[in-house]
Order: C-alpha cells, then structure tokens, then sequence
C-alpha cells in the first residue's frame, strides 16, 4: 500500500477482533452431524439408546474431509455430542461413548480421527458439545455443569487448534436421565453459566470463535434455512442475548450500531434432516439452491455452515458429493473471474487527495487497501468504466473491517442508451455484499455511497455473472 499523505479514518462502532476477522475470511464451512442417531434413523435420540447400536462400516474420516476440500469448504464442525448425551470420543466422564461401542473394539477416537483427516486436507476444525443431555442422571443439577465443563475441557485440550466452539440453546425437556425418564426444564438465564464456560474456551483455546445465540464472537441467523436477513448487520448489544432465549428476528438482521462485533452465522443442513436418513437420499439439495442459500448468507456478510450427515457406513452418500461438486463448479464459474478487470475507477472526492486511499485500490484485490473519503462526507460517488461493454449480473462489494462496518446504503447505475438505469441498491456491505440485479450489458457503471454516522470506505469491487 502507498505511504499515505492523510491520516487513515478513525474505525467507527465496534470492530472485529483479530479471531473475528480470520473467521470472516472462512466464509463457507461444514457441519457433520454424525452419532448414535445416524443408527436410529432418529433426529434427536432419547439418551437411553445402547452404545452397541453405533456401529458405522466403513467410516473414513479421509472421504470426509476430502469431500469437503474438494467443494472449497474452509473446515468441519463435528457434533461430538447431540442431545442424546453419546460421546464420540472416549470421555473420562462417561460410559455413554464409543469406548462402549463394537465399532474397532472400543478402542477408537472418532474425534481425534476427524481433526487428523482435517489437517491432512488443510481445513480447520470445530467442536459443537450440546449443553443438553438426555443420557446423564444429573442433568438439571449443578453437579452436571462440572461434568459439561469437564468434557469440553477435553475437546479444547486433546485435538488441536479450534476455529470454532458451537454452543446451542438447548434447555432441556424429557429424556433418559439415568433411567429416571422424565422431563426437566432449566433456567436458561442462570443454569449453564456462560461465562464461566466462554471462559474456559478463552482460555485453553483464544484463536476459537464462539458461537450462540449471544455469540460471544459469532451469532445464530435466527433460522435454519441458510437464510441471512437483509440487511445483516455485524453488529449487536450482545448483552441483551442469552443462548436458548428466542429472540430471532433481532438475531437474523443484528443491531446498529450494536454495542459488540457479533456477525450472523447461517446454519442449513443439505438435506431436510441433520443426521442421515436413507428416505431423504432423493431429497437433496441442488447445486442451483445452495447457490441461492450462498447470495443469501455470504453475499450478505454472514458465513454458510452447510451440514452433511454421514450415511450408517461412516460415509457422505454418493448424492450429497455430486450436489456439493456442482455448487463448486457453479462458485468457480461465477467468481474465478472478475468481469470488471482492467477498469479505470474514479471517485468525486479521495481522503486528503492521497494516493493511498485513491479509488483503484478496490479493483487491486489486495485484502489491506481500500478507497476512502475526508472525514466530513457522508456521500459519495465512484465511477467505473470497464475496458469494453461486459454483461454482468452479480456486484461484489466489500468494506475493509478494521475500520467498523461504516456504510449504512449503496445504489448502483448503469450507463443504457436510456442514460443511467437503477440496477441493484440495499443497505448494508459489511463482509461482502453481492448486490444481485438484472442481466445488464454495459461499459460503465456507478456506485453511490452512504454513511449515516461517519465518512464512507470501501475495499473492494468486482463483476460476475451467475448461471
């Protein structure tokens, strides 16, 4: 970046810490949900299903992994322990695991093998320890957060950095409970001790983001559809947010300003259910809906957490693979190449008329330059004429994060026979912004800019055209 002749603009609202920004940078990852339900052909088991019954055939942690590399996914989730209350790994605390299954004798770490497989394919990997279980005697009691707490301890120390922590809302209801079989209610303002618990992550493993309702760095969207609102603002008054307390319409759009840095994460499993079934082998998602899932999440700032239930062999079925290769192949048609190349970009005003913040910095690609504006300007222009008339469908817009998410609007024209034409315009950029409007042809086009609380920035700008 060119040594500027202006002070760069004082960051505005809360802003992403360095665990939040490499987060952002993952956009699109997997969830595995995998357990004693697979076997079940159950949603959510009751805790009292035998450990005999898991038993997968032919489970290769490599196919998984190596599937999900290959569909550019940045890492895995597991689901070490759902609501049933059984262990994948061998937990010190608990009879309810694989230690008590046949599958390889009791002597595997189902865990440990999907963290190495990750590594081998150079995706990161998460833990997701559902905070109900329906297995263990004492749930509802305070000797059961000690035993919660414990088993996460054991994921954050035995295998390897954590990119991310998933903390559900689960509160409770019927279940095994150590044979007792009845139905116990928590309350989800005190019972858990989040603190504590956010602490304890902090603390075996800072580089991990958080995810919850209440984040701490990282918030549920408020639905399971993969679906970001619009706009999606970064930000919350994360005080106000308790894990497992509703509150999703004010989840899914966020807060502004909002008192902390909480961007939305959008959960959506590949198939109607979370965990295998063979019913639903014809129900797949196509590569066509998880690229419109991906303009509604990632192209509104949010991350794509795309579930993939392993089958009884320990497998991803052959459908969901073909589905994830074609949402691959649609990705990299749309974006390997950027429609806008070699334009000239100009703006009508440059913050202290320096070369470091002149326009042509969002056509650079470079992730730490960015376009910005004197500090009184609330509104902006930037022109673009490209090299030669393209057709394009798709803007990408983005903002440069260590300065706060700044723009409150954006309205975009193109140049027609009929003079300049709306064709997209929203609120928000945040992240990233795919500004999505009709099939257009056009040498040039223009971009206006608007903050309501402090002068606009920008990093980046790029051309596509989807299928």
């Amino acid at each position: 970046m060119p040594e500027p002749t202006a002070l760069p603009p004082i960051p505005w609202g809360p802003v992403p810490t360095p665990r939040q920004l490499a987060w952002h940078e993952l956009e699109y990852y997997g969830f595995v949900h995998f357990t004693i339900n697979t076997f079940t052909d159950k949603e959510w088991g009751f805790g009292d299903e035998s450990p005999a019954l898991f038993d997968p055939t032919a489970f290769d942690a490599g196919q998984l992994a190596g599937a999900a590399a290959a569909a550019g996914m940045a890492g895995l989730i597991l689901t070490c322990k759902h609501h049933d209350g059984f262990c994948l790994w061998p937990s010190r605390y608990t009879e309810h695991s694989v230690k008590n299954s046949p599958w390889r004798g009791g002597r595997a770490d189902l865990v440990a093998e999907m963290a190495e497989a990750c590594r081998r394919e150079g995706l990161r990997f998460g833990v997701y320890l559902s905070p109900w279980d329906r297995n263990f005697a004492a749930y509802g009691r305070p000797e059961y957060v000690d035993y919660y707490r414990r088993q996460l301890r054991e994921l954050l120390t035995g295998y390897g950095p954590l990119f991310e922590v998933w903390f559900d809302g689960a509160n409770g209801g019927d279940g095994y409970y150590g044979g007792a079989c009845e139905t116990r209610r928590i309350d989800p303002l005190t019972y858990y001790g989040w603190q504590e618990t956010w602490e304890l992550v902090r603390q075996l493993q800072p580089e991990a983001c958080m995810f919850s309702d209440a984040g701490p760095d990282v918030r549920w969207v408020g639905n399971e559809h993969g679906v970001a609102g619009d706009p999606c603002w970064h930000t919350l008054d994360r005080g106000e947010f308790t894990p497992g307390v509703d509150q999703a319409p004010r989840l899914n759009r966020g807060q502004r300003p909002g008192s902390h840095w909480v961007p939305a994460e959008c959960d959506v499993s590949i198939r109607p259910g979370w965990f295998y079934h063979a019913a639903e082998d014809d129900r797949v998602r196509s590569p066509e809906n998880l690229f419109e899932l991906y303009l509604q999440s990632v192209g509104r700032g949010a991350s794509l957490l795309l579930n993939l239930p392993p089958d009884r062999r320990g497998l991803f079925h052959p459908a969901d693979v073909e589905s994830l290769e074609g949402f691959a192949r649609l990705r990299q048609r749309v974006f390997a190449h950027d429609l806008a190349a070699g334009a000239r970009a100009s703006a009508d005003q440059i913050r202290g008329g320096s070369p470091a913040y002149a326009p042509h910095h969002l056509l650079d690609g470079a992730p730490d330059t960015y376009w910005a504006a004197d500090d009184p300007v609330r509104e902006a222009l930037i022109t673009l004429e490209l090299p030669a008339p393209c057709t394009f469908d798709l803007v990408d817009l983005r903002e440069y994060l260590p300065l706060g998410q700044r723009l409150d609007r954006f309205a975009i024209e193109v140049d027609t026979p009929r003079g300049w034409q709306p064709f997209a315009q929203g609120e928000g950029v945040g992240r990233r912004r795919l500004a999505r409007g009709p099939r257009t042809t056009t040498g040039r086009l223009r971009l206006r800019l608007g903050s309501d609380h402090c002068s606009p920035a920008l990093a980046h700008l790029s051309l596509h055209l989807s299928p």
